[in-house]
């Protein structure tokens, strides 16, 4: 009897749950050294991620209308909100494997799919197969990174990245759209230099994601901590730089970060 009432409550458990339109998330966390289940997921962190991939799919719509400009922010806005779900996680102790997928996906959008398509629609458009080849490989790689990265995050050295990250790589890529708009080559044409430049770049920072070369994280930055007042005076420093052309300085930046790992595999090579 006891079984069969057992047998009973489960199936109303099940029916319950199947009349549901949406299921709660659960998953299994450890609690010291216990495997405990737990029920919902962490808000603040995810709404970071969620404005990332709407900065992601409006830089995607942004660049249909030809609104290259205003495509390139998005992603760099998406880069901002990006750096700040991950910090946010850790810093509220709301890490989850939730969070961990949903940004993922979210990066696949907003630095893998959005720049591909912001730089097919500005430049690649009139090159055929070389400029939807090109936005493939970038696309691909971007998915084969994010891949790498998530079976190696438990056991990869934190302080580097192994290839070059997805949202640097778009950084690349949104700096280089910025600033033609900015010097009027949308619309007034754009040379074809300039659009094999753009697929060849695309495809160089396409490689570089699956590379495997060393990047520096800045993981190790320890933003709760005390530092001495001459680093406020340089942050402040950088921020009036990037006030004065922030297209040029960002894809002056992103520019340096993308070769910095090339060229320090090749000095520790020859070292």
């Amino acid at each position: 009897m006891t079984e069969q009432r057992d047998s009973e409550k489960s199936k109303l458990s099940f029916d319950k749950e199947a009349l549901l339109l949406i299921d709660d998330h659960e998953e299994e966390v450890s609690v010291d050294g216990k495997t405990v289940r737990k029920r919902g997921i962490y808000l603040l962190p995810n709404l970071f991620t969620t404005a990332a991939l709407f900065s992601g799919f409006f830089a995607i719509i942004s660049g249909m209308h030809g609104n290259f400009e205003n495509a390139a922010i998005a992603i760099f806005a998406a880069m901002v909100f990006d750096g700040l779900d991950g910090r946010v996680a850790r810093l509220m102790n709301a890490q989850s494997k939730f969070g961990a997928e949903y940004d993922s996906l979210a990066d696949m959008v907003s630095f893998g799919v959005a720049p591909a398509l912001v730089v097919f629609s500005w430049a690649l458009v009139d090159l055929g197969k070389f400029g939807w080849a090109v936005s493939f490989i970038y696309v691909a790689c971007a998915a084969l990174r994010l891949a790498r990265f998530n079976t190696q995050i438990d056991t990869a050295d934190k302080n580097y990245f192994t290839g070059l990250a997805s949202p640097a790589a778009a950084a690349v890529m949104a700096g280089l759209v910025w600033v033609s708009a900015e010097e009027g080559w949308v619309e007034q044409g754009i040379h074809f230099e300039i659009e094999v430049f753009a697929g060849l770049l695309m495809a160089v920072c396409g490689m570089l994601m699956i590379l495997n070369v060393r990047y520096s994280s800045f993981k190790g930055i320890d933003f709760r901590g005390r530092v001495p007042f001459v680093v406020m005076i340089a942050v402040v420093f950088v921020f009036g730089l990037v006030s004065v052309d922030p297209a040029r300085v960002l894809l002056a930046a992103a520019m340096i970060y993308a070769l910095s790992g090339p060229v320090q595999a090749i000095y520790r090579r020859f070292k």
